[in-house]
């Protein structure tokens, strides 16, 4: 418990200047989703994608699983802290059947001082808000994935996937799903023809493995 707290003292406090002047990173993105549930709020018993680019970019995501009603309120280039930060917003307004969370591989891009410790500890934090909301409700966690445009960070991405894997293990209805080993060649590199140019982000292969990843761990 104390290491959540100095975890979530370490997350900004919006105020009322910060929130009006739009200074908070992903303000601007967050207050469009909030627009949108403002429009037409979500019906309760959808899977909740939340996250960064992998799945913000994921437009189509419903087509991939058509037994499926999805909630996409992922956003930008966010991290764990984003999410923290926004958990009001893009997490706790809905009654979600199944949580599904693609998020890490932008806190370790964010700075060489990141470390898997503080990434894990990241992820354990968010976890812990989220169970203190959703007792119930199950759980996923997409692993980080092996983007070639980030070769120096895939040794950190593999052990801080393995460190959640495990805790995910532990508990109750929450469940990890390996997409990393999945878009690997024979001889452990990154496959080349599933990524955009950018070589971070997917192209429709790409999303077709998660999709053949994802669909049984996916709630009816």
């Amino acid at each position: 418990m104390k290491k959540l707290f100095l975890l979530l003292l370490a997350v900004p406090v919006l105020s009322f200047t910060a929130r009006s002047q739009g200074n908070i990173p992903f303000w601007k993105e967050v207050q469009s989703l909030k627009q949108k549930d403002s429009l037409s709020f979500p019906a309760p018993g959808q899977t909740l994608f939340i996250g960064s680019s992998s799945f913000t970019l994921w437009k189509d995501a419903s087509d991939y699983f058509p037994k499926h009603k999805i909630l996409n309120r992922a956003f930008g280039g966010s991290t764990l802290l984003d999410m923290i930060r926004f958990r009001y917003d893009v997490l706790f307004p809905y009654q979600p059947k199944q949580i599904v969370l693609y998020c890490g591989e932008n806190d370790f891009a964010s700075s060489d001082t990141v470390t898997v410790a503080m990434v894990v500890q990241r992820f354990t934090t968010f976890y812990s808000l989220l169970r203190a909301r959703y007792p119930k409700t199950p759980f996923l966690y997409v692993s980080m994935k092996p983007s070639p445009s980030r070769a120096h960070l895939l040794e950190k991405y593999k052990e801080a996937n393995g460190q959640i894997a495990a805790f995910l293990r532990n508990e109750k209805r929450a469940a990890y799903a390996d997409v990393y080993s999945k878009m690997l060649k024979d001889d452990g590199s990154p496959m080349d023809d599933i990524f955009l140019q950018d070589r971070l982000h997917m192209n429709a292969k790409g999303y077709a493995i998660w999709k053949k990843v994802l669909e049984p761990l996916l709630k009816k």
